[in-house]
């Protein structure tokens, strides 16, 4: 019988009433959960969006994904509010190796954590005392099979509705208001448990209050290992695969103890992944579209009914079900017309790549790895500072396709909210509006490219390498053979292929721009000097108009970022130098580059007083030519004075930009050296 510290069925609802306790199902769960966090408004590709903070905890977390993550969460409230899709499956279709499964993976585990919190546990009930009814051997305790809530009991104890809505206002003390609202989500019990409810009536003679004592209130448990609460079915092959991995089946063990054979609780249900997470629950589907027809036919029921059915006997399920799905998976399946239902019952969101390059840098890390790096001989292995940077544009650029609007620079720098010269975010819009019509999934906007698990391979194959090994150092050039091999041997479409090497070359220009400044930095003994000198050439325009300009051209002026009034002298010369860099030739070309820029600074800096111009590469890269190759070591230029080691001179040179790359830009002696040498070289220059 029940135990006197177990809280019975009366306590519960009196519980759900006062607030200590909820009633709600698996949609408004995951929506409280998602909404409750802080919610933030982003600008993506020159749309506004929110950005759901849930989503961005955790030493791993999603990154990116931002339209994807709005859709689910718009799918999961339209259901929570009881809208079409409560009765549909949310299907992620995208890619291999696009962060599909671990965001599904990630939500799984936020929502068990919330679920863990003491207010918001799920609750089920079991049955005691089973042996004393005769028809149910030694079975002497019956879980609910489905994890269904105490409140649903609640609203089924009697046959008429209208005295279980007596019973909840007597001991709940529910108004009919809040009865009401329960009902809004109210559903009949499973076939097992109506059918023992009904044993339990006739051996107590329908006294409520001695029924009640066959029920004991229960958390339902949240151990991961036994997929309650979130489980996942994983697409199995032809022969291994059959419903009874979703629905579950009679159970002989069960029939050896039940001499009813018209009992529906001789169905073993847990033994189904649908079951384990029936009460409030997450299923997780993996390649949905992969598995045999028989199967998809289940989940068509499931899906729409939010019922298990066998042999004519029902259990409804209160569970959100997510998907995933390959891009040739589901196109397969769209060919086959008769499997139309399945689709239509699937609010399909199409999962694109990662598009933006200073998001990349997060995932980058992911895939180097964020534990202590070793050498095959056990030696601490290091990471060249640029070595992410690398690997980041190179991955990101195969993810953007070819536009006659924009150049491939130009798409990178738009798409992740920089400056790319005269062309606007409207033109990376217009674009993306264009390729998002194709019929083709695989030709839209980020869709096709090199995924995270290339990344990966692309990682290991440096870090086996013999030269990293050698110089106990991930030198950031070798990242760009170890991609070069991943596309000739995981890239089988020729067209792709060489696309993709084609986006390696610019890579390699994009890296020689990079190294060019970490060279001017590390030469001026400042990683932060060519910083000064872009900030130096915009402050100079700006000031160059100036009315309290004096003939010794110093100009005053207040620093946004300190807040405190700085002198700069205006240097025409250094001006001049720098916009025959940019190829700007007459007065005009100068003037309306001019304003530009002071334009930029205008609507910058009052959002961000510390934005520094670092991402207008053309700006960057003329600030650059103009301090290395002008006015550096006289006549000579850097390049040479570092190849030519033969004099003291030189040499002293090399010593104190070795030493400062080591000291204060992040270097080893080997990225150092190899990165010196490879400025040394005419090797990728645009």
């Amino acid at each position: 019988m029940a135990n006197s510290n177990i809280p019975t069925l009366a306590q519960h609802v009196a519980a759900v009433k006062q607030g200590k306790r909820r009633f709600e199902n698996a949609f408004q769960g995951v929506a409280r959960m998602i909404l409750e966090n802080e919610i933030e408004k982003v600008v993506v590709n020159a749309r506004t969006t929110y950005d759901f903070k849930i989503f961005r905890q955790g030493r791993r977390h999603p990154v990116g994904m931002f339209d994807e993550i709005n859709s689910f969460v718009a799918f999961v409230k339209d259901a929570a509010e009881g809208g079409s899709s409560k009765e549909m499956a949310f299907v992620l279709v995208g890619e291999p190796g696009n962060g599909k499964t671990f965001f599904v993976e990630y939500l799984c585990g936020r929502y068990r954590e919330f679920i863990a919190r003491a207010e918001n546990r799920k609750y089920t009930f079991r049955f005691v005392g089973m042996d004393r009814l005769g028809s149910y051997g030694k079975i002497a305790q019956i879980e609910s099979q489905t994890y269904e809530d105490p409140m649903i009991l609640a609203m089924n104890l009697f046959d008429d509705p209208a005295e279980n809505r007596r019973w909840l206002a007597e001991k709940g003390k529910f108004s009919d208001a809040e009865i009401e609202k329960l009902y809004a989500d109210y559903r009949p019990l499973g076939a097992c448990t109506s059918y023992i409810w009904n044993d339990i009536r006739n051996f107590s003679d329908g006294k409520m209050d001695e029924m009640l004592k066959f029920v004991e209130i229960m958390p339902v448990p949240l151990t991961e290992s036994l997929g309650t609460l979130t489980g996942k079915y994983a697409a199995k092959d032809k022969i291994t695969s059959s419903a009874v991995d979703l629905l579950g089946e009679e159970s002989i063990q069960r029939l050896l103890h039940i001499s009813d054979t018209h009992n529906p609780y001789r169905f073993d249900l847990r033994r189904g992944a649908l079951a384990r997470v029936a009460g409030g629950g997450i299923h997780f589907s993996d390649e949905i579209y992969k598995n045999k027809k028989d199967l998809v036919q289940v989940y068509l029921g499931v899906i729409q009914n939010r019922m298990i059915e066998m042999d004519g006997y029902r259990w409804p399920i209160d569970t959100l079900i997510i998907a995933t799905s390959n891009n040739a998976e589901f196109n397969r399946f769209l060919a086959e017309k008769e499997e139309a239902p399945i689709v239509d019952r699937c609010r399909v969101c199409y999962v694109s790549h990662n598009t933006n390059y200073k998001m990349q840098r997060e995932l980058t890390g992911y895939a180097i790895g964020s534990e202590t790096k070793t050498t095959l001989t056990k030696e601490q292995l290091h990471q060249d500072p640029n070595l992410n940077y690398a690997a980041s544009v190179s991955f990101i650029l195969s993810r953007l396709p070819r536009s006659e609007k924009l150049t491939p620079i130009e798409t990178m720098k738009l798409a992740a909210g920089e400056v790319a010269g005269e062309k606007s975010i409207k033109a990376l819009s217009e674009v993306i509006d264009s390729l998002n019509q194709e019929p083709d999934i695989t030709r839209r906007f980020g869709q096709k490219g090199l995924g995270q698990r290339n990344l990966g391979r692309a990682v290991q194959l440096l870090g086996e390498s013999s030269e990293t090994n050698e110089g106990r150092c991930m030198f950031a050039y070798d990242i760009f053979g170890a991609v070069e091999k991943i596309i000739l041997d995981y890239v089988s479409d020729a067209n792709d292929r060489g696309k993709y090497l084609e986006d390696l070359k610019i890579a390699k220009e994009l890296y020689r721009e990079r190294i060019m400044t970490e060279m001017f930095n590390a030469y001026m003994d400042e990683p932060q000097a060519i910083r000064k000198d872009v900030m130096n050439y915009v402050n100079m325009i700006i000031g160059i108009d100036a009315e309290n300009l004096g003939p010794d051209k110093m100009w005053k002026y207040k620093d946004p970022q300190t807040g405190q009034l700085r002198a700069l002298k205006i240097d025409e010369r250094f001006i001049r130098s720098v916009e025959e860099r940019l190829g700007l030739k007459t007065e005009e070309q100068c003037e309306t580059f001019r304003t530009s820029i002071r334009k930029i600074y205008g609507q910058k800096i009052s959002v961000d007083p510390n934005y520094d111009f670092m991402d207008n590469l053309e700006l960057v890269k003329a600030v650059t030519d103009v301090r290395l190759k002008s006015d550096i070591a006289g006549a000579g230029s850097l390049i040479g004075a570092l190849a030519n080691r033969t004099n003291e001179e030189n040499q002293k040179l090399y010593d104190r930009m070795i030493s400062t790359m080591l000291d204060k830009l992040g270097y080893c002696r080997t990225c150092a050296q190899k990165t010196i040498e490879y400025f040394c070289t005419q090797e990728d220059e645009a």
